[in-house]
């Protein structure tokens, strides 16, 4: 750039000018009068504004000397160009500006990050007016910049998107080399740190403990637990896993988002726990591993019938009371029946014609059966625990009974009683035997399933 008024170092000169001043210089051409002038009499040339190279570097102009009288040129006319010389007055600047960047946490050193480009107007053919180098005012104790390339790279290997995730580097271009004197232009590049999957994922408590009852049904939730993940997107999504196959096989888990649901797969009675009343669960979730300890809860169960259907048979016309049979249950959680009380059930005797011994389970009849009139019949015996807690467990029997259905048969009865004595007494005669003797041990020997001394018949059997 040049001053107004600035005389070029060069001017105008014809050998046929004498001197006195008779010749006449002239000039034609790009910004001859607005910034070119020249002296008529001498040939100087004169800038008459500031030049910027930037704008305009050359210019192309046509020179004649002619006698100032007659007009006549001296000699044919020149062309000359005029180039505007560069001056280092153009900073530089960063056009693509403003510049975001992306790079993994947890990168090695000199991890390429993002190559930034300045650009300097002035002459980079003329001395080092536009020859640049790059650095780092702000962010040089995480990042480096190469001087010539402008590339920025990591300088730790260390930075933890979880710690801080975002990161301002102010970088410098200077002209002149970077030497003193030189002009500078500086921009700013978000550097954003994106997630790896560095982080295992961690339970909220350090302990877990549940417990569910022995008869809890199978689809029942035990409890729920959290753990949590810093990481990002995919990287943070859990996955819970029970590490134990036999627990596998009792347990369910389901993950809700970062919530593990601990459901129960199948039942277990509390007499196959006895020795183990706790189960421990080993959840994985990732890497991490947790201890996690259901206790199982004994409940009170309902007793339990030998037989879930019994079938009794019972002679008919067999005279109260009768013996028709037994049923027998016990407590489960005990292994005993002394606590056990026996009943039938109202609805399905309504005539009463059964009775069962609330201690012992023996049933008999009330009054003499009619198989004609009625062959099956078919009672419900209730079985209930003394001296137990009126609380149970979802899905337990509020009554602590336990139900048997039993099927009773009335057996027809041995035909027309005065024919068949009388062929007896025949016989006997024949034979010479006691007829009584003969009579009540066949006719009415004691069943199988009567008790001695029921009062079913008389005990006349010798022994």
């Amino acid at each position: 750039m040049y001053n107004p008024n600035f005389i070029l170092p060069t001017h105008l000169h014809t050998d046929m000018d004498k001197g006195d001043g008779s010749t006449k210089y002239m000039l034609e051409g790009e910004g001859v009068g607005s910034v070119f002038v020249i002296d008529s009499k001498t040939g100087n040339i004169h800038v008459t504004k500031s030049l910027d190279r930037e704008e305009k570097d050359e210019y192309r102009l046509v020179a004649t000397a002619t006698d100032r009288e007659t007009g006549r040129a001296l000699e044919p006319s020149s062309e000359f160009i005029i180039r505007v010389q560069d001056i280092n007055d153009n900073p530089p600047v960063f056009p693509n500006e403003p510049y975001v960047a992306m790079v993994p946490e947890m990168a090695n050193i000199g991890t390429s990050i993002i190559q930034v480009t300045a650009r300097d107007a002035d002459d980079p053919t003329y001395g080092n007016s536009a020859r640049l180098v790059y650095a780092i005012t702000h962010g040089q104790d995480f990042f480096s910049v190469d001087p010539q390339t402008g590339i920025l790279r990591t300088a730790v290997p260390d930075m933890d998107r979880e710690t801080q995730d975002e990161y301002l580097v102010v970088l410098q271009a200077k002209d002149m080399g970077g030497h003193l004197g030189g002009l500078s232009g500086t921009t700013t590049v978000t550097v954003r740190l994106s997630d790896v999957n560095d982080n295992p994922p961690h339970f909220r408590r350090s302990a877990w403990s549940f417990s569910v009852s022995e008869l809890a049904a199978p689809g029942v939730e035990v409890g729920r637990l959290t753990a949590t993940d810093p990481d990002l997107g995919e990287n943070a999504q859990l996955e819970f896993t029970i590490l134990d196959t036999e627990e596998a096989e009792i347990f369910n888990v389901t993950g809700r988002n970062k919530e593990a649901v601990i459901v129960l797969n199948k039942v277990s009675g509390w007499t196959q726990l006895q020795q183990r009343c706790a189960k421990q669960l080993y959840f994985i979730a990732y890497t991490n591993f947790h201890n996690i300890r259901v206790m199982v809860l004994n409940a009170d169960e309902p007793p339990r019938f030998s037989q879930a259907l019994y079938h009794l048979d019972v002679s008919e016309n067999c005279p109260p009371v009768c013996s028709v049979g037994r049923v027998y249950a016990v407590d489960p959680d005990t292994g005993q029946s002394t606590n056990i009380r026996y009943s039938i059930d109202p609805q399905s005797d309504p005539e009463a014609l059964f009775r069962i011994a609330s201690d012992t389970g023996f049933i008999n009849t009330v009054m003499e059966l009619d198989r004609e009139q009625e062959q099956w019949h078919n009672i419900t015996v209730i079985a209930t625990q003394r001296g137990m807690s009126d609380l149970l467990p979802s899905g337990a029997q509020s009554s602590r009974a336990h139900q048997s259905n039993l099927s009773l048969k009335a057996l027809p009865a041995v035909g027309n009683t005065k024919c068949v004595v009388k062929m007896i007494e025949s016989l006997c005669k024949f034979f010479n035997i006691s007829v009584s003797l003969l009579f009540f041990s066949f006719f009415f020997r004691q069943p199988k399933s009567c008790v001695k001394g029921c009062g079913c018949h008389r005990d006349t059997r010798p022994e």
